[in-house]
């Protein structure tokens, strides 16, 4: 094989510009950071490992190297792949740049300059526009999900390297400069080949969190508040006449601590120490800030103007300190420096009481008392005609902490709905003193009793001394909650996501085991709850029956006070992945599309406003797609402001490692969201078309058949769990989480994680694109050449289904049945075995036909050029290590050996998942 460089996969940038002289220059760009990253590791080789040199180099294949060179042989493939990922990063950047020179800051998409011209242009007044930004939440949530098999050190190697590239752009660079540049990323490169990439110990929950957080001090931190200050430039160039007011619409979640469906290591104290370590972190970091903020306003009082006003707070915020006599005397004169230094008191204050059982009097009680002091800061330097101090230096600050509180990110809480009904039933036998078995969850007497419950005052709050441990632990949870609600900040949780949600039952029994443990804002328990419930719609059918649920909990009175308690809007969630598995890729898309447009409509009725919190994944079966595609497929008003997503995974380190990359991706969230507020109403595309409707409730029943009849033949299980490296999964280290619900082996219980990592690693992919093939072809039969026409329409008018058709042509073309017919060896019934894969290759040799008739192309994914050339350049590579694989997996079952885990065999076989991973760009 030989590897060549390649260009980026944001190639949609390039057709929005009329200069053909971008693509030239960003490819040639491309092109000398590939080799000269290429070279540097080839350097590497040949010091480290000169035996490896022509299998790199690929002037022999990888299947020829021995026991001794294959892991070092499989390093080398890895990091290529990790470096061409910067590769690619930096090189959309330099393309970006290009197109802003050439056509101004409102001609890159992905922008506020974009949106905001085009609102501009089309007459939106200012005040909706404000109105809008009001409204607006663009809430990334960090998961604990084990899809990241990257280390810490080696993202920090990853920025080094991205950081000195970039340091290789400036124009005034000298050549010795340049020359110990690129020595520096030799050592960087050397330095990452002598780095360990496989964990050797599975990582805590305590780990998982410091390692978000890594996130939010490398990029996210400064990140944001370089977003606040560019939307507000474009504001003013757009809308100079109007003073806008930026809310802190930027929010940060995180699963990491407080997810507990299917990880027992999730306990309350580990709930408990995630809330006090991002606090600690986060006190930490305004502490530094606005220490090195007063460093810098060295305004004397006696050279400016200042109001009575103004020295009148300024002699309040003073005296909360507790000292300030000694704050005055310290920088005398310098009122500025003598409020950031009070502030800097007060936090510290803060920072003590996480630790401590008594509080401080000093300390702030809400993050809102922090940003009403920095605003009188403001308020002065605007007095002292200081105005660019203040928008540069001050206001930023502010939209920071304003945008991620004392907590960095809230934590949610979620749970299986199986562990919260199994607690309730408990406790209902406890409060009836019997050992007969509670009413069933489905039955009118059970929603009575619950009903009965939520409206029952609470003189005191009940004990239940004789539950089970795991129901316990549950109700516990909750206490917990509460504790640390008061303790450290209300705002230090998000919400409870109850994962598998069937009924409106289920919602209501989370909101009674609150009030049992006094998360009421009332002491008798009678008003509303001080943490939102979220369904979790995660099957298809209960993706289906989600208005019904939504419905069911609307018409009750408590409800509707606590939805009152959040702003009027209820929040709820869809899970791609899970509902995927049950049901294929066509078929969960159009599904999840459907339930948000009837759960919409819902709210509507009611009153309320719907909010959606999207569980998406990385690779294409988990919902991965880009962001701005995806958000421009949402069904019209279903978006208004507000978007929710899980980042997972590898997403994580791709989206926000460098500060760089994390703003462009942020701001393109954002800005999608906005565009999507203001014109989706009146785009025609997104407008319900009776015809596109009725076609794509067809694909999606005729593929969710096909999809079931593959996963329902017998032998599937055998066949998933033998021909792929899923039971290896479980010697990654890369997440703290189980890969299976309850301990059941069963296909239903196992965890979508998994069920796509199998299918990558085996190359067949299936998750990702069967049934759509049949689903079209029986369409045609019945509707001919018109069926055709009108799915050619549809591939360009309907977002939706292009973008199905677009990430199914994609799947289609890395699958690789080369890989995958050397993994069907390995399973014991060879019957089965080939009667799977002959369904899996007809469907695909169907799915490719029928894609073709729809785009009208000659071969596969021809339209998309820079992702055929980016993944071409890598594929060849993939096989290789993917057929090495297969041969390491035998090996590695053969020997059967859980004494020499980490010996000949394990190490190679984890290097190549690794390897496949970075390829492909997910791991599941």
């Amino acid at each position: 094989m030989t590897i060549k460089p390649f260009s980026t996969k944001w190639s949609q940038f390039l057709t929005l510009s009329s200069s053909a002289s971008i693509n030239k220059r960003a490819s040639n760009y491309n092109d000398q950071v590939s080799e000269l990253l290429f070279n540097s590791l080839l350097g590497v080789i040949r010091k480290r490992s000169p035996k490896i040199e022509s299998i790199f180099l690929g002037q022999q294949e990888l299947r020829q190297a021995n026991d001794d060179i294959l892991p070092y042989a499989l390093q080398s493939y890895g990091i290529w792949f990790q470096l061409l990922t910067i590769t690619e990063q930096i090189s959309n950047e330099k393309r970006l740049r290009m197109i802003e020179t050439e056509l101004g800051h409102e001609g890159v998409p992905g922008t506020f300059a974009q949106v905001i011209a085009q609102a501009a242009n089309e007459q939106i007044p200012a005040e909706q526009l404000q109105k809008i930004l009001d409204n607006s939440s663009i809430y990334p949530v960090i998961t604990a999900h084990p899809t990241e098999a990257k280390r810490v050190t080696v993202l920090e190697i990853h920025h080094r390297i991205y950081m000195m590239l970039k340091k290789l752009e400036h124009e005034n660079i000298t050549v010795h400069e340049q020359d110990k540049i690129r020595q520096e990323i030799n050592d960087e490169v050397d330095l990452l080949w002598l780095t360990g990439e496989i964990r050797l110990e599975k990582p805590t929950v305590q780990q998982e969190v410091a390692w978000g957080m890594h996130f939010f001090k490398e990029s996210l931190y400064d990140g944001v508040v370089e977003l606040y200050t560019e939307l507000d430039r474009v504001l003013q160039k757009y809308y100079p006449a109007h003073e806008f007011d930026i809310p802190p619409f930027f929010q940060f979640g995180s699963w990491v601590g407080g997810d507990r469906d299917g990880n027992p290591f999730v306990t309350n104290e580990v709930t408990e120490h995630a809330i006090n370590q991002t606090a600690k972190a986060t006190l930490e970091h305004y502490i530094q800030k606005i220490r090195d903020l007063g460093k810098y306003l060295s305004v004397a009082g006696h050279s400016v103007d200042l109001s009575d006003d103004f020295f009148a707070q300024y002699e309040a915020v003073l005296s909360k300190s507790g000292d300030t006599e000694n704050i005055k005397q310290r920088n005398h004169g310098e009122i500025f420096r003598h409020l950031c230094n009070c502030i800097v008191k007060r936090l510290t204050a803060n920072l003590y009481q996480l630790t401590s059982d008594n509080d401080q009097a000093i300390a702030y009680k809400s993050v809102k008392g922090v940003t009403r002091d920095l605003r009188i800061i403001e308020q002065g330097l605007i007095e002292a005609k200081c105005d660019s101090l203040c928008t540069t230096h001050v206001r930023p600050l502010r939209h920071g902490i304003e945008a991620f509180g004392f907590h960095t990110t809230k934590l949610d809480l979620r749970q299986n709905s199986t562990v919260t009904t199994n607690a309730l039933q408990e406790i209902w036998q406890a409060l009836n003193d019997t050992d007969e078995e509670a009413p069933s969850k489905e039955s009118q007497t059970w929603r009575k009793w619950l009903l009965q419950q939520l409206k029952e005052p609470l003189e005191t709050l009940p004990q239940f001394p004789s539950l089970s441990d795991m129901s316990a632990e549950t109700l516990d949870l909750m206490r917990k909650m509460r504790e640390l609600q008061d303790r450290i900040d209300r705002d230090a949780f998000g919400v409870f996501i109850l994962s598998m949600t069937q009924s409106s039952e289920d919602i209501l029994g989370v909101y009674l085991l609150a009030k049992y443990a006094g998360l009421f804002t009332d002491q008798q328990g009678l008003e509303s709850c001080r943490i939102q419930v979220v369904p979790l719609l995660e099957t298809i059918e209960d993706l289906r029956n989600g208005p019904k649920i939504l419905q069911n909990l609307l018409d009750i009175p408590f409800i509707q006070r606590t939805i009152s308690e959040f702003g009027g809007c209820q929040e709820m969630m869809v899970g791609y992945s899970d509902s995927n598995k049950d049901g294929g890729f066509l078929c969960a898309s159009w599904e999840i599309s459907k339930a948000q447009s009837k759960i919409y409509q819902e709210g509507q009725q009611h009153g309320i406003q719907i909010s959606f919190f999207h569980g998406r994944g990385g690779s294409v079966s988990r919902g991965g797609a880009p962001a701005g595609r995806a958000i421009a497929a949402q069904p019209p008003g279903t978006i208004n402001g507000r978007m929710r997503v899980t980042e997972q995974g590898e997403v994580v380190s791709g989206k926000f490692a460098n500060r760089e990359v994390a703003q462009q991706q942020l701001e393109l969230l954002a800005s999608s969201v906005l565009s999507h507020t203001l014109f989706s109403e009146q785009d025609s595309s997104l407008k319900s078309r009776a015809e596109y409707y009725d076609v794509l409730e067809a694909l999606a029943g005729t593929s969710q058949v096909a999809y079931r009849g593959l996963v329902e033949t017998p032998g599937l299980v055998d066949f998933y769990q033998s021909a792929s490296p899923v039971e290896e999964l479980a010697h990654m280290k890369i997440g703290s989480r189980p890969a299976r619900r309850f301990g059941a082996k069963s296909l239903d219980d196992l965890r979508a994680i998994p069920w796509v990592f199998a299918w990558t690693q085996n190359r067949l992919l299936v998750p990702g694109w069967f049934g759509y093939g049949t689903a079209v072809k029986q369409l045609l039969d019945v509707r001919g050449d018109a069926g055709l026409a009108l799915l050619q329409e549809m591939s360009e008018k309907s977002p939706i289904f292009k973008l199905i058709t677009d990430n199914v042509e994609k799947m289609v073309f890395l699958t690789d049945f080369k890989v995958a017919a050397e993994y069907a060896t390995l399973v014991e019934d060879q019957e089965s075995t080939q009667q799977i894969m002959q369904l899996i290759s007809a469907e695909r040799e169907l799915t490719e036909q029928m894609l073709l008739k729809i785009v009208a192309q000659d071969g596969l994914c021809v339209r998309f050029p820079n992702f055929h050339q980016t993944m071409s350049a890598r594929v060849e590579g993939i096989r290789q290590i993917g057929l090495e694989q297969v041969k390491l997996v035998k090996q590695f079952r053969s020997a059967n050996s859980e004494e020499d885990t980490y010996g000949n065999n394990l190490i190679p076989l984890l290097l190549s998942i690794n390897c496949v991973a970075a390829g492909l760009g997910w791991t599941g």
